[in-house]
């Protein structure tokens, strides 16, 4: 058996995506650019669960994105 150390590839940062708040971590930001998510506005069309759905976005970011959301006078979809 040998000793080789594997890497995994790390997540390209995109920030920032649009109004998006880069609190929400590079892996969540490339995932919701990879689904058209790229504002706010994008995201209050959506409920919490379709967000989290998608892979790379965990409630860390649903937090974040709930602030900022709130902050701007928006809101998940139900």
């Amino acid at each position: 058996m040998s000793n080789r150390s594997f890497s995994m590839a790390a997540t390209p940062d995109v920030r920032p995506v649009g109004d998006l708040p880069d609190e929400i971590g590079k892996t969540a930001a490339r995932a919701l650019l990879l689904n058209g998510i790229t504002s706010l506005k994008h995201v209050a069309n959506r409920s919490r669960k379709e967000l989290l759905a998608i892979h790379g976005v965990g409630p860390k970011a649903i937090a974040v994105l709930h602030r900022a959301l709130t902050t701007n006078g928006l809101e998940y979809q139900q």
